[in-house]
């Protein structure tokens, strides 16, 4: 009988149980603590009708609140639906509707966003507020707890259930939810902990949200499998993360590029003491190479992965003695991922050649939430295909080379263009446009419109444009630049020739 990752709570209370397991702000959980506030919350949760397989959604920042609604819907089986918290209402409204949840909890920082929500028809039953100022017919958070048992619940919970689901972008511009099941994040644990040399007692901050699966499962779910302890923060501030690394001697760390690059930009940050920090891990696009330098002089050891919301996330890793010699590489797998770059007709391509990167292995998700032909053209014959255009080359190194659907990665969120251009579309005076992503030192890659006008004596301005987009999108989607052409190239089908435009732009720098 499996108990599913619930279970690693209730083992590392039973071995040790005064060890600390969760730090955020002022509020410090051992094993024990953090199992017995979850199993309160799993309880109540039974207590509300909620039942196995049915979806929690959470619009929470990176607070104690977010890991004990994870692991307490783990512990009955139903299904985590963690929201992004910068998204706007309507596509909040999209996740809560497709997900079809039944009980939403949320911070009182989104309770503005929640009231409108409230308005909306959905099949929301109950709503948990955690903070102050709730809404008169919310739960509160605490009171749920306080009133309910501190015993496990007695749930039967399968490897191969579902746990979490996590929406991500398709082309289409519509987000689709990866169920992710326990043995995907079981295993995405084992094959983190088999490539790097964490100990249980080692730490994390947990400051990447949450509510994307690098900042749940890059460092924060295999801790609590090896027995760590996890700090959060719920807002990225460089200066107050280096002083954390420094009180609290963190020893292992996942960020995006970006905010390791912020990190490094800090005013006094050679006076930081980061003697304890011994592994940096880096993911969501490739990390500048002077950032990995000052970090590799200070004596820790600085990783670059590969991965997806589909495959929970790990498909490869860059170790540190290569991350300088094969820079721009995304490494090799893991000991129980498998992956392959094939053609068109999924054949193998020679070393050297581009394909399509498939990965196959126990952390690949169970498929699309209520989209079974999108799950059966993702995932063919074992294989998921990832989307991504890659290639090795003669020491078998993976190279992601290119994105075969033109997302967007700034500051570690994707953003994928067509639903910006499905929304531009819409605007009374573009009559094509063109949504692509160029470099940006600070975010990775910011967004630009390259847009043709029905009327070209009307002018329109990148204000006008962020503007329209304003409260359609959310703002990590607004663009940074606008380009107005004559007209858009096409190839002989009349599709838009994003490689070309990004060539140009790049031409441009």
């Amino acid at each position: 009988m499996h108990k599913g990752i619930g279970n690693w709570l209730v083992k590392h209370a039973y071995y040790d149980s005064e060890r600390l397991a969760l730090v955020y702000k002022d509020k410090r959980f051992t094993y024990k603590q953090f199992n017995e506030r979850v199993n309160e919350l799993a309880n109540a949760f039974v207590e509300m009708g909620i039942r196995k397989g049915e979806r929690v959604n959470a619009l929470l920042y990176n607070t104690n609140e977010m890991l004990e609604s994870m692991f307490a819907c783990s512990k009955i089986g139903a299904i985590f639906v963690p929201i992004n918290y910068r998204l706007s209402v309507e596509e909040v409204y999209y996740i809560v509707n497709d997900s079809t949840g039944s009980l939403f909890i949320y911070d009182s920082r989104m309770r503005t966003l929640v009231d409108e929500l409230r308005n909306k028809k959905s099949s929301i039953r109950e709503y948990i507020h955690v903070g102050n100022n709730p809404h008169d017919a919310d739960f509160l958070y605490e009171e749920v707890l306080s009133s309910s048992s501190k015993e496990e619940p007695g749930y039967d919970v399968a490897l191969d259930d579902v746990h979490i689901m996590m929406y991500t972008s398709g082309t289409t511009g519509r987000p689709k939810g990866a169920m992710l099941t326990h043995g995907n994040t079981l295993w995405n644990a084992i094959n983190m902990m088999n490539y790097l040399p964490v100990q249980q007692s080692d730490t994390t901050i947990g400051v990447a949200p949450l509510f994307h699966i690098g900042g749940m499962s890059c460092s924060v779910t295999p801790l609590f499998y090896k027995g760590g302890t996890v700090f959060l923060d719920d807002v990225f501030n460089p200066e107050s993360v280096l002083q954390k690394i420094q009180d609290e001697r963190i020893t292992f760390m996942f960020l995006v590029p970006a905010m390791w690059q912020a990190l490094t930009e800090v005013k006094d940050f050679e006076k930081y003491d980061l003697s304890s920090l011994r592994i940096c891990e880096c993911g969501g696009a490739p990390c500048p190479i002077p950032v990995i330098e000052k970090f590799q002089e200070k004596g820790v050891e600085f990783y670059e992965g590969f991965g997806l919301t589909e495959t929970a996330p790990f498909v490869s890793l860059l170790d540190s003695k290569n991350s300088l010699r094969k820079h721009g590489s995304v490494g090799k797998t893991p000991m129980h991922v498998e992956v392959r770059i094939v053609d068109e007709y999924d054949r193998d391509v020679p070393v050297g050649d581009v394909g399509e990167l498939v990965v196959k292995g126990p952390n690949v998700m169970k498929g699309y939430w209520n989209k079974p032909e999108a799950t059966r053209e993702a995932i063919r014959d074992g294989w998921f295909h990832t989307g991504d255009l890659a290639k090795f080359d003669e020491e078998n190194f993976i190279y992601i080379v290119d994105r075969m659907k033109d997302m967007i990665i700034t500051g570690g969120e994707n953003v994928y263009p067509i639903e910006i251009e499905q929304h531009l579309y819409k605007h009374p005076n573009i009559r094509e446009v063109a949504v692509i992503g160029y470099p940006d030192q600070k975010w990775g890659e910011s967004i630009k419109v390259i847009a043709s006008l029905k009327d070209s004596k009307n002018t329109i301005t990148l204000d006008d444009i962020r503007d329209y987009l304003d409260g359609k999108v959310a703002r990590f989607k607004l663009p940074k630049q606008l380009e107005v052409v004559e007209e858009l190239p096409r190839n002989a089908t009349g599709k838009i020739l994003k490689m070309a435009l990004r060539e140009r732009v790049a031409q441009t720098k």
